[in-house]
């Protein structure tokens, strides 16, 4: 081989090296671009998350927005804002007030064993039943289900006392009733589900219409106020009173549990 040739050979593998060279450096560059860009979508990314979840987060909670609703008072109520539910015979001269929250174990605990009695009391005229509704438990253990529950109970109302009653008392059922921190009655899905064991409410389309859409939803915020400013220095559920009495069981201390401490307790008042 020529020098010449030797030097041209040299020549050219070195202009192959640096086209070599500079095409991975172009590569290299491309790469570097790419992970640059991809970490500032990532830190977009993340920045819009969190922002989203801030709104999120500081959006009113619906319940809130539901005080500004226009209320509407179910049927068979009375009161400034119909949360005096009265049922029962009126010819019946005493009346015991019944506290309770949807959510409530004890409450459902109360229903099971002492509500038929309460019920066959109701038909007989012993005593008509005032409902005071409270939806704390929503506080207690957070969720919605009380007052959502509660709104349901209006919807039940506003078609009849009956349907009400026999409502509360599938809602308190063995079956039906959740643990206290387990939120079921805050889908309506659930609650209708429940309406089905209520002829009277299973082919009501009216009933339907007002738990999905809410109706009485600003009612049951308005029954859990009454709650809270109640008269008789009640501070939890079940309660029971008759003549601005508290009704106790054995204990003393708790609401009667069994039919034999509520007859010998509301026994008592209406002797009075």
């Amino acid at each position: 081989m020529s020098k010449r040739n030797s030097q041209a050979s040299k020549q050219a593998a070195r202009e192959r090296i640096r086209v070599q060279q500079e095409a991975e450096r172009r590569r290299e560059k491309r790469k570097r671009s790419i992970l640059v860009g991809a970490s500032i979508l990532g830190v977009l990314a993340i920045a819009g998350g969190v922002s989203y979840a801030v709104v999120q987060n500081n959006k009113p909670d619906y319940w809130d927005g539901a005080k500004d609703k226009k209320l509407v008072k179910p049927a068979n109520t009375t009161g400034a804002n119909g949360t005096t539910v009265v049922v029962g015979k009126a010819s019946a001269k005493k009346t015991l007030k019944l506290y309770e929250d949807p959510r409530c174990p004890i409450c459902a605990s109360f229903e099971q064993a002492v509500g038929p009695t309460v019920e066959k009391d109701l038909k007989d005229g012993k005593y008509k039943v005032q409902f005071v509704g409270a939806t704390f438990l929503d506080n207690s253990f957070p969720g919605e289900g009380s007052r959502n529950a509660m709104s349901a109970l209006g919807a039940a109302l506003n078609v009849s006392p009956d349907a009400f009653l026999a409502y509360k008392k599938a809602l308190y059922s063995t079956g039906n009733h959740p643990a206290e921190q387990d939120d079921k009655f805050k889908d309506d899905s659930y609650l209708l589900k429940i309406a089905n064991e209520v002829p009277e409410l299973k082919k009501s389309a009216a009933f339907k219409k007002a738990v999905e859409d809410g109706t009485y939803d600003r009612w049951a915020l308005e029954m859990s106020d009454a709650f809270s400013d109640n008269e008789d220095k009640v501070e939890g559920t079940p309660a029971l009173v008759m003549n601005g009495k508290q009704l106790k069981g054995a204990d003393g201390r708790n609401a009667p549990m069994t039919p034999e401490e509520f007859n010998k307790a509301v026994d008592a008042e209406i002797k009075s």
